[in-house]
């Protein structure tokens, strides 16, 4: 029956996508070269497009029902899975026939490609604006390019961001919840957000000048404060007429969340209607209970523009069904369907901007290189990101750059900061800062054994599961007991306190030596693991530093490529679970 419903729903999008083309398009301005501001866009299409809206709105009878679209998760994969092409193109369809639309987005959207890293988020600012979102909230990637930047973002958006659990200084930075009046309904949506993010992304950004954390997400180890922002939002949007509660939430479904997951969350509240979820980049749509025993749905949409969720209310006010449209296909809706509107124009014209530096050829590989376990898939057949739980040859190659390039006695690398795979053949500027889409800076330091053996232990201790600490080497090789428990303990912000019992992690060699606790060694790796606590390392905290922030790792990558393997990438790296340097047991 799931099968049928997915190709039912699958027919359907498309049917959708291929219906219409809004009116105006084809008169819309062709993509220009130069940066343009979301409002510059609408100045030069607006006054035609205005007009056919207008002339087309006559035609059109409302129908008294309201679909609620969702994204998340994008990491500026704008013109991947659906595009933003493709959703723009939903969102007309429905309103043509009839349907009000609101269209949200839980967050981990301006990050992740080089169109964010080279405007620091605000070409996906732009582009937002442009598709016309009404309400977003902060994923743990919106703070990537530091706080003051996405505060500026913000300001830049013409839609407001919501969060319940995200204060400065124990002020809520943001409206905890927005109600939307459509159809004579009053809908609530209440934002969370992930306490992870000060983890997972850099948590120097939520410190003051002195290193005291002046942001923070609710997120104590018991997880009631947490529960109690959520409650307190949803309780106070009902109070102001909410028929309906949407949670727009960026939790996810990983263990190393807990216990602030969707299932926390769900199983520790009342009164929410819609739970829609991002982080994980699942796609699950899973019914719960929550804590009065009333059952909820939550829905999650996976990552670059491969899902788009939905909850339709019907002219009765009933939420008539819930779920998600998928685009399985490798091809892009705009470039397979040959979507052509105002969004696509938007976003040709954002890529024109830097295709010629990301197209520029700088290197070739004879193999290919990947994040991604080769066989093993998830529950769901979706791919399974090896680099965070195992070896990759992906992983060899970036650590043997780190250490080969900044001659460092060992190398690691977090496996959260490898992010795709390189294809056999031509490798591009652009390949490249895919793979290292942050632009961290590279550092040396002199530490201990000890601090190796800590920071190895720290980054083995969600195998098997997937963990963005999880740490590929070079120099060095190490075995996982996964039948130990891991026994890490963390402060009430994930950052690593020590090992309270038994290390998982064994037989550590340093070359040909097994690591010594007491000796010193040269380690290089960025800095957001060095020294700004990224994924909770803290063992480096009293490390000497040798290089401080001497280069980018994405161009010790490229300089690697390039200087030490004469340009190509050869056959020692082909195997994809790597040269056995992580053994895992």
């Amino acid at each position: 029956m799931k099968n049928m419903k997915n190709k039912t729903i699958y027919l359907f999008i498309m049917a959708m996508l291929l219906s219409i083309v809004p009116a105006g398009c084809a008169q819309t301005a062709a993509p220009q070269t130069e940066t343009k501001t979301g409002a510059e866009y609408q100045e030069e299409i607006g006054e035609t497009k205005e007009a056919a809206e207008t002339k087309e709105a006559a035609k059109i009878e409302k129908n008294g029902e309201t679909y609620i679209l969702c994204t998340s998760d994008i990491h500026c994969g704008v013109d991947q899975g659906f595009g933003y092409a493709g959703l723009s193109q939903v969102r007309d369809t429905l309103e043509t026939q009839g349907y009000e639309v609101i269209l949200i987005d839980d967050g981990d959207s301006i990050q992740g490609e080089p169109m964010g890293a080279f405007t620091k988020g605000e070409s996906i600012i732009k582009l937002m604006n442009t598709v016309g979102y009404d309400v977003a909230i902060p994923g743990n990637h919106e703070f990537d390019y530091g706080m003051d930047r996405f505060l500026e973002l913000t300001e830049m958006a013409d839609f407001p961001y919501i969060s319940c659990n995200f204060n400065h200084q124990g002020e809520p930075v943001f409206e905890p919840y927005l109600i939307k009046e459509v159809n004579g309904l009053k809908i609530g949506f209440v934002g969370i957000t992930t306490p992870e993010t000060i983890s997972s992304s850099t948590p120097t950004y939520f410190m003051d000048e002195s290193g005291e954390y002046v942001y923070d997400f609710m997120g104590d180890a018991s997880g009631e404060k947490l529960y109690e922002a959520v409650q307190k939002a949803v309780d106070s949007a009902r109070e102001d007429g909410a028929a309906y509660v949407y949670v727009m939430a960026h939790l996810g479904n990983e263990a190393k969340c807990e216990p602030w997951t969707y299932a926390d969350v769900i199983s520790h509240t009342n009164g929410i209607d819609v739970f829609f979820d991002g982080h994980s980049h699942d796609t699950d749509i899973i019914r719960m209970k929550n804590k009065d025993g009333e059952e909820v749905v939550r829905v999650a949409v996976g990552t670059k523009m491969s899902h788009i969720g939905y909850s339709l209310i019907d002219a009765d006010g009933e939420i008539d069904d819930t779920g998600s449209w998928s685009w399985p296909n490798k091809t892009s809706a705009p470039e397979l369907l040959s979507i052509e509107n105002a969004v696509r124009d938007s976003v040709e014209a954002e890529k024109a901007n830097y295709s010629e530096i990301l197209d520029k050829v700088v290197a070739k590989s004879d193999v290919e290189l990947t994040i991604y376990d080769p066989e093993e898939k998830n529950e769901n057949g979706g791919p399974i990101r090896m680099v965070r739980r195992a070896e990759t040859n992906l992983g060899d190659l970036v650590t043997d750059a780190y250490r080969i390039q900044m001659g460092a006695d060992v190398a690691i690398a977090n496996g959260g900061s490898i992010r795709v795979n390189i294809e056999k053949g031509d490798i591009t500027y652009g390949n490249i800062l895919k793979v290292h889409p942050y632009g961290n800076m590279m550092s040396i330091v002199k530490v201990t054994g000890q601090d190796i053996l800590d920071a190895l232990e720290w980054g083995a201790a969600e195998v098997p599961g997937e963990n963005g600490g999880f740490l590929q080497v070079s120099g060095m090789t190490y075995e996982i007991d996964s039948s130990v428990d891991s026994t890490c303990t963390k402060d009430e912000n994930g950052m690593f306190i020590g090992v309270s019992g038994e290390r998982r992690v064994k037989n550590v060699m340093v070359g040909d030596e097994p690591i010594d606790p007491q000796r010193t060694y040269t380690l290089t790796t960025n800095n957001y693991t060095l020294f700004e606590h990224g994924d909770g390392f803290t063992m480096f905290d009293s490390a000497k530093v040798i290089e401080d922030s001497t280069r980018l790792d994405n161009q010790v990558l490229i300089d690697y490529i390039k200087d030490t393997l004469n340009g190509t990438i050869g056959e020692a790296y082909a195997d994809p679970y790597g040269a056995g340097r992580i053994v895992i047991k």
